[in-house]
């Protein structure tokens, strides 16, 4: 997958502190929540991407599939 919108993070472990853009990185779904011990839930952000070691939270509108 690949962040299609401007997601500011400050958590990168490459820019810890500072305001880091993931625009145009390239990673892979680690999990899309959607249950929680059997039951239903609606996360916000219920996309985790995974860029090596480093993962975040995304809306499923802010990234795109990569052919």
């Amino acid at each position: 997958m690949r962040v299609s919108q401007s997601v500011v993070v400050f958590h990168h472990p490459e820019h810890r502190g500072q305001a880091f853009d993931l625009k145009g990185q390239q990673g892979e779904v680690f999990q899309v929540l959607n249950d929680y011990k059997g039951r239903t839930i609606s996360p916000t952000m219920p996309v985790i991407v995974a860029f090596g070691r480093f993962r975040a939270h995304f809306r499923s509108d802010e990234l795109e599939a990569v052919s």
